[in-house]
Order: C-alpha cells, then structure tokens, then sequence
C-alpha cells in the first residue's frame, strides 16, 4: 500500500529521471525567481508585522506575551510561505500539469483521459488554478481574521497546519484527476472520502515546502507523487450519482 512519504520520495526520483527532468526545469526556474523574492519582502515587512500584532493583544493577556509572540511568529510564517505555494503553483500550474501527463504515461503505459493539446491544456490549467483560489483565499482570509479573536488566536497555528496540509492535497492532487477529467468538486469529494491519505499527503509536501532551496526539487516531486497517490488511492472511486460540471 503506498503512503504519502513514499509516494512523495518517489515522485521525486521520478521527475529527476532521464525521461522526465527536462520538464522540471522551467517550475523550478519560476519558482526560484518568486522564492527570492518572497524572501527579500519577507525580511523588509516580517518584524513589523509581528510589532503590528503584538499591539492587537489586550492588556489582560499581557503576562500570556512569551506564548502569543511565538504562535504569532508560526501563524504568520504559514500564511507567508502557503501564499508563496498558492502564488507559484498559479505560475507553474500549466507545466505541473504536463508533467502531471508525463509521470502517468511512464508509470501507467497509458495516457491520462484528456486528449488536450498542450496550448489548450495550459489556458484550461490557469483557470482551473483560479478556481482552486476561489476556494482557498475566502477560508484562509476567514482563519486569518480569527487569529485575532483573544483566546482563539493560541490555537491558531494548529488550525492553519490542518488547513494547510488540506489545501496541499487539493492543490496537487487535482494535477491528475484534472488530467483524467474530474470536477474540481468530485475531486474534492474523493479526497475527502480518503482522508486520511489526503491529510498526510498534504501534509508531507506542506514539510516540504519549508525547506528552503530544496523545496524547489521537492515540490515537482510532490506533482509525480500526487500521480502515484490517484493510482493508488483515488481512480478508482465510484463517481457520485450527480456528478458536477467540470470547470
């Protein structure tokens, strides 16, 4: 049975394979551009952004100071580093998705279902990304706004790992169901149906983009691996009785 780590390591050796390195190159080139970038504003803003939110605590929770400063501090880098994620699969998205393509050709024998050229796929990539935004920034705005409800800001920074390791899932998973024609709701549906192996997936490559400069590698990894994971996991589930539009 494949786990999410294994499915993560070997994707990994996979899109460093002969047949499949070459499509890795531009992901990693973007992704390299925006991690600089992402790097250079996050050390311009990162402390007053904290000096901001530490004025934000009421007084009767000054003595809780030395525990608020660090959850801050996480709940903050998560929100940073899982945009950065969002923001760069959004410029990746139409490689990922070629790669995608390739990983189950070499793994399978076999084509994904869509017969799309690679222009049309692109567009349609694009905007299947918008839709994954549409769904992800309203519940991250909602958890960000609760971060500065007293009290409930302590639990914060575990919330934002549940949610992120669930936005992961669904951020790379849905490279290869896109790819063999599943709705971004049935999608959704299926992961939920696997939970469990959607949770440690997502959260194995959301591990994995925190680690810098590696992250760049790992991160097409985690494309291949989403691709071992519908194998294993997911084509096989009966589709729903009314299954949605695909976007």
């Amino acid at each position: 049975m494949l786990n999410a780590f294994s499915a993560l390591a070997r994707g990994t050796r996979l899109v460093l394979s002969p047949g499949l390195r070459r499509y890795v190159f531009l992901p990693i080139l973007a992704n390299l551009l925006l991690y600089v970038g992402t790097l250079v504003y996050l050390f311009d803003n990162f402390g007053g952004w904290i000096d901001y939110g530490m004025r934000q605590v009421p007084g009767w929770l000054n003595w809780l100071e030395w525990l608020i400063w660090p959850l801050l501090v996480a709940s903050l880098a998560v929100v940073v580093f899982f945009t950065f994620t969002l923001v760069a699969n959004l410029i990746a998205a139409p490689f990922y998705g070629f790669l995608a393509e390739k990983v189950e050709r070499q793994v399978t024998g076999r084509p994904p279902l869509d017969d799309r050229g690679f222009a049309r796929a692109a567009v349609d990539a694009l905007g299947r990304e918008l839709v994954k935004l549409g769904y992800i920034l309203p519940r991250m705005a909602l958890l960000f706004l609760l971060g500065f409800v007293p009290g409930l800001n302590l639990v914060m920074p575990f919330l934002w790992a549940a949610f992120s390791a669930w936005m992961m899932a669904v951020t790379y998973l849905d490279y290869p169901m896109d790819n063999n024609l599943v709705s971004f709701v049935e999608m959704r549906r299926r992961l939920r149906s696997r939970w469990w192996p959607t949770l440690t997936f997502g959260g194995w490559v959301m591990a994995a983009s925190w680690v810098p400069v590696l992250n760049l590698l790992l991160l097409p990894g985690a494309v291949a691996g989403a691709v071992l994971m519908w194998q294993q996991h997911y084509r096989d589930l009966p589709v729903a009785a009314e299954r949605a539009k695909r976007p």
